[in-house]
């Protein structure tokens, strides 16, 4: 495997460290927050996310390699994971509840479409997405409970 196909994989760890390095503070907000009982450990977290973002790469890999058209299918990758990305500062840097249940919600279609137009490219690729869409909609739910119970 070339330094190009490793970097398709790594793009989204990537971009979640980078995401995490902003947030630092994200484990003593979160303590700091009413929860719903429902709420993981923070310890959770940061496993969970690795994972996903390893799959990610992974689809992204498999989508590139393809051959086919994928240009849809990379630009939705891209606002997927740009939203990705946002979503941590805004929840907990500028502590903007109501924002970032917004941004997650669109994110969450983002994501669905993104699995889709890759399970077109790819089969498996769309598939390594279900984890992701499985965690971000639990996510969702978790950040309205958040929003609803820190207003």
């Amino acid at each position: 495997m070339g330094y190009r196909n490793l970097l398709l994989i790594i793009i989204p760890l990537l971009v979640g460290s980078i995401s995490g390095f902003f947030t630092r503070n994200a484990k003593e907000v979160f303590a700091a927050l009413h929860k719903p009982a429902f709420a993981p450990p923070p310890s959770v977290f940061g496993p969970v996310w690795t994972v996903l973002y390893l799959l990610m790469g992974i689809a992204l890999y498999r989508v590139v390699q393809s051959g086919k058209d994928i240009k849809t299918a990379l630009i939705l990758f891209a606002i997927q994971l740009l939203l990705n990305f946002i979503w941590s500062p805004v929840f907990f840097v500028w502590e903007m509840r109501f924002l970032a249940l917004v941004i997650i919600l669109i994110l969450l279609v983002v994501i669905l479409l993104t699995a889709f137009n890759f399970y077109k490219v790819d089969k498996l690729a769309g598939i390594l997405f279900i984890p992701y869409i499985l965690w971000v909609s639990f996510a969702t739910v978790l950040t309205y409970a958040l929003y609803q119970l820190n207003k």
